[in-house]
């Protein structure tokens, strides 16, 4: 069943950010990252925030996201994510800001006190976003 594909749908609570027939997807779970091709077996996982890359014959495209579930049903994968963005509407220089700024409370060079896992998760989602801000465009 070569041209057997995947229903891939991404929303975030204020949209849909996709709907499409996929050859695979590539999430990260709470376990670590976790891939789903067509007959998957259904499970349900909570999501890290990381980098979700999903394939169109040999297109590969990403995203940004932040927390959230996934559903896996057989040929269909369901997303629901906190937060979600394409690498064109990531502002690098906004999230640059962001990662130096966590960096700088992580290394303790602030002088307010910090919450230390929110600083390391807002480092985090930094660095995701730069990481998928520097893909090259998907054609």
């Amino acid at each position: 069943m070569p041209d057997q594909r995947l229903r891939f749908e991404l929303a975030t609570p204020t949209r849909l950010v996709v709907s499409e027939e996929v050859d695979e997807m590539v999430a990260p779970g709470v376990r670590g990252y976790f891939g789903v091709l067509p007959g998957h077996v259904p499970f349900l996982t909570s999501l890290e925030s990381g980098e979700v890359s999903y394939r169109v014959g040999r297109v590969e495209k990403f995203l940004a996201v932040t927390g959230g579930f996934a559903e896996v049903q057989g040929d269909r994968v369901i997303v629901l994510a906190e937060h979600a963005e394409r690498p064109e509407e990531i502002d690098r220089e906004r999230a640059e800001r962001a990662r130096a700024r966590a960096e700088r409370r992580l290394h303790g060079k602030t002088t307010e006190e910090i919450d230390y896992q929110r600083a390391l998760a807002q480092f985090s989602r930094a660095l995701i976003r730069l990481q998928v801000a520097s893909r090259p465009p998907s054609r």
